[in-house]
Formats: C-alpha cells, sequence, structure tokens
C-alpha cells in the first residue's frame, strides 16, 4: 500500500511508514523549530506520535547545529513546549522525496523552496497557514522583533497546527 502527497501511512516491504512532515523556514532557529516542537506535542497528545513524524529544516545555511533562538525557546516554553533538544539544519534535496509535507512559514521560504524541489515533488510544497482556521497567511520572522514578536508566532503556529492535526486525523481515518 503506498499513497502521495497528504497520504496515509504506507506499507514499504512489510513496515508501516509514518506520514512525514517538514517545516521550513529561513535559518531553523525561530519558526520551524516552533511548529516542530509545537506539532510533535499536538500529536503525542492525540496518540498519534507513532503515525507521523515531525521534522524542520532552514533555506539558508545560516545557523546548521545550532539549538533555536533563546527568545523562541522561551516563549515555547512558557506554553508548555520544550524546543531546546532541537538543532537547526539546511533543507536538502533528498527531503522533498522523503516527505509528505513541506511546509513553508512565509512567501519567501516558499518561492524557495519551490526553486529547489525536483518537480515530481512540487505538489508537497506547501505554505504553512493553509491550516490556520482564519485562512492563508504568513508566519512573519520574529527575528528582529521583541517578545510579542514570538507570541505572535506561537499563536499563528498553534492555529495553524490544530489545523494540521485535524487533516491528518482525516487522512488516517480515511
Amino acid at each position: 500500500m503506498h499513497t502521495g502527497l497528504l497520504g496515509l501511512p504506507y506499507l514499504i516491504g512489510h513496515q508501516l511508514q509514518p506520514l512525514r512532515i517538514l517545516f521550513v523556514c529561513l535559518g531553523n532557529i525561530c519558526r520551524s523549530p516552533t511548529a516542530e516542537g509545537v506539532f510533535s506535542q499536538q500529536l503525542r497528545e492525540a496518540g498519534l506520535e507513532q503515525e507521523v513524524f515531525v521534522d524542520s529544516a532552514g533555506t539558508g545555511d545560516y545557523h546548521i547545529g545550532e539549538p533555536p533562538d533563546e527568545r523562541a525557546c522561551a516563549a515555547a516554553e512558557r506554553r508548555g513546549y520544550d524546543l531546546k533538544p532541537l538543532r537547526a539544519r539546511q533543507i536538502q534535496r533528498g527531503d522533498f522525496a522523503k516527505f509528505d509535507y513541506i511546509l513553508a512559514m512565509d512567501m519567501e521560504n516558499l518561492r524557495s523552496l519551490k526553486r529547489f524541489c525536483p518537480p515530481e515533488h512540487g505538489h508537497k510544497v506547501m505554505l504553512f497557514t493553509e491550516f490556520c482556521s482564519s485562512g492563508p497567511c504568513v508566519v512573519p520572522d520574529p527575528y528582529s522583533g521583541g517578545p510579542d514578536a514570538f507570541e505572535r508566532v506561537l499563536d499563528l503556529i498553534e492555529d495553524a497546527s490544530q489545523g494540521l492535526l485535524s487533516h491528518v486525523r482525516e487522512k488516517l481515518a480515511a
């Protein structure tokens, strides 16, 4: 049993593979690790952590190997999320084949991903906020902002994560 984009877990050999989701921002130290942390926790709370694999990456190579921004960690921690174990990495061409969803935080990163993506995987690349209850928008980069910017990012990511979780539940139940 195999599925493509937005697919259910698929069978390779005799092993059931999880749905794979990659969150992407510019440097992988603020928005995408926050999305990884928030969505991972929502999956655990829903009992779906075995059915969905979550990761994050950046389109740039500025922070490879670094932990998330301290301000992102602090804001996330105030809401009960732990980002500290995460480390930044840059997206690789193989990620487009490996992941079922590749979710960009903003239009600039969406354009970068679409340029880098092999054509046969282009349907996997989309804006993360397409799952927001208020409709598509972007998750703004909080890096140059103050604490309120990181809180706004968390608000958007929590909202989009809830929408994505509902979508994943529907796909897994189908």
